[in-house]
């Protein structure tokens, strides 16, 4: 027979034993808490094309482009889109200077030069501005070159609306401002994505063209997003 004492160590420690086995069983149960990153943010920047003139806003190709990462396991926002019909480089600066977005975003794309050429602009005035734009973009992206991307200029002049005009110097012209962005971005190892080849396919096919017969369709902006899906993955978002 024990003395007490004994007794009570004894007790005490056959207590305390259950109790810690009770509390490590209680932690078990409890669900695993995972802590998710935060979505994506996406900036894009540019014209008529970007806002999606004529189109409905998920038919742009920006839209779509978020859709297509989210189905391929991206946590993304939808974009938040500074661009307006009609605007020139220039008009660009001052539109994000009055929007004021507040960074940094995992991803900033650019799309903007055809106004230029429209109006008949300089290059050499094209390249000053698209150059402060793409600093611009980076600061946006949080100084990250990686996370900035550029379309090139689509060729306006395949569309009915340019019937009658000289669609080979169109053609001729946007080649050459394209030219432009492409040098601009290589000196800067920011992705430049070439859509224009497909934006002239719209030619031979006029379900590519928007109903104002200027502008593309959701469904040209379909093959854009798609285009620049596997470049985004492999480049921008490694």
């Amino acid at each position: 027979m024990y003395p007490e004492n004994k007794i009570m160590k004894v007790f005490w420690s056959i207590l305390l034993l259950i109790m810690a086995c009770s509390t490590n069983q209680s932690k078990d149960m409890e669900p695993e808490i995972i802590n998710q990153p935060s979505a994506y943010r996406y900036l894009a920047l540019g014209d008529s094309y970007t806002i999606g003139e004529s189109v409905a806003p998920e038919d742009r190709w920006s839209e779509i482009l978020t859709n297509l990462l989210r189905q391929n396991n991206v946590n993304i926002n939808s974009p938040e889109i500074i661009a307006r019909t009609g605007w020139t480089t220039a008009e660009l600066l001052e539109g994000i200077k009055d929007r004021n977005p507040k960074g940094p975003y995992n991803i900033v794309s650019l799309l903007i030069g055809v106004n230029n050429q429209y109006r008949g602009q300089s290059m050499e005035r094209y390249r000053v501005e698209f150059q402060e734009l793409l600093q611009q973009a980076i600061g946006y992206a949080g100084g990250n070159i990686q996370r900035v991307f550029v379309l090139s200029i689509p060729d306006w002049g395949v569309t009915p609306f340019a019937k009658g005009s000289n669609q080979a110097q169109i053609a001729a012209e946007i080649d050459a401002f394209n030219a432009i962005a492409k040098e601009e971005c290589d000196k800067l190892s920011i992705v430049f994505i070439d859509i224009t080849p497909l934006s002239r396919t719209a030619k031979d096919d006029l379900s590519l063209i928007a109903q104002d017969g200027l502008h593309f369709s959701g469904k040209m902006y379909r093959l854009w997003a798609e285009k620049a899906l596997p470049i985004i993955q492999q480049r921008v978002l490694k």
